[in-house]
C-alpha cells in the first residue's frame, strides 16, 4: 500500500507539472494562478500545495524537470577527459538545439521563459537558479580551457568570453526560432549553426586583453 501512494504521490506531482506547463503557455507565469493550474488538472487547491508551497516553486520544478537529461549530458561530458574539447562542445550545443527542437517539453518550457514570463513574477526563482546556472557555465567554460591546454586554441584565448559567447549564440538561436518556427527548420539546420560558430572560434578566438578596464581617452577638441 506504501507503494502505491509513493506512485500515486508521483502521478500527481506529474500531472501539475504538465498542467502548469499547459497554463503558464496559454496565459504568461504572472496571470496564472495555483487555482487555474489546479483546475487544468483535474485536482484542487489542496493537492498543489501538498507538492508545492507557492507558484515560485511549481514553476522551479517544471524548469528543473525539462533541463535534468541536459544537465546529466553536460556532467557526463565535461567530466570525461578522453573526449577532443572542441568536438565534445560540438556534441552538447547540437543536443540542445535538437532537444530543443525536437521535444515539445523543452521547446514549451523555453517558450514560457522567453515569451510567457514576466522576469518580475519569478525573480525569486531566478536568483535561486543563478548559482546552478553559474556552475553550468563553468562547467563549459572547463572545455575551452582543456582545448587550449592541448593547443587547440592559442594560450592567450579569453576562455570565459568564448564561453559567454557560446552561451549567447545558442540562446539566441532558439529565442529567435521561437518567435517563429517557420523561418527556418532548427533541426536541419543546428549542425549547420553549430559547426559555423565552432569553425570561427578556431579561425579567431577571443583574446585576453585589457577590455572593459581600459580607460578610453577623451575625443580631441576641434581645432579653432
Amino acid at each position: 500500500m506504501v507503494r502505491k501512494t509513493k506512485e500515486e504521490a508521483q502521478e500527481t506531482h506529474a500531472a501539475l507539472l504538465n498542467a502548469a506547463e499547459q497554463v503558464f503557455a496559454a496565459k504568461g507565469v504572472t496571470n496564472t494562478t495555483l487555482n487555474d493550474v489546479a483546475q487544468a488538472a483535474g485536482m484542487t487547491r489542496g493537492a498543489i500545495y501538498w507538492h508545492f508551497k507557492d507558484k515560485n516553486a511549481l514553476f522551479k520544478a517544471m524548469c528543473d524537470r525539462a533541463f535534468l537529461p541536459m544537465e546529466v549530458l553536460l556532467n557526463e561530458i565535461t567530466s570525461s577527459t578522453d573526449d577532443d574539447p572542441l568536438f565534445a562542445l560540438r556534441r552538447l550545443n547540437l543536443h540542445f538545439l535538437h532537444k530543443t527542437a525536437g521535444d515539445e517539453r523543452q521547446r514549451r518550457v523555453f517558450d514560457i521563459m522567453f515569451h510567457r514570463c514576466e522576469k518580475n513574477s519569478v525573480m525569486q526563482v531566478i536568483e535561486e537558479e543563478k548559482a546552478k546556472r553559474d556552475e553550468c557555465l563553468n562547467q563549459v567554460e572547463s572545455l575551452f580551457v582543456r582545448a587550449v591546454a592541448l593547443g587547440m586554441l592559442p594560450p592567450d584565448t579569453d576562455t570565459y568570453m568564448a564561453m559567454q559567447a557560446n552561451h549567447a549564440y545558442l540562446v539566441g538561436i532558439v529565442h529567435e526560432w521561437l518567435e517563429d518556427p517557420s523561418a527556418f527548420c532548427l533541426l536541419q539546420k543546428a549542425e549547420a549553426m553549430v559547426d559555423m560558430f565552432i569553425a570561427g572560434l578556431r579561425a579567431c578566438p577571443p583574446r585576453i586583453s585589457a577590455g572593459c578596464n581600459a580607460q578610453t581617452a577623451p575625443a580631441a577638441s576641434p581645432a579653432a
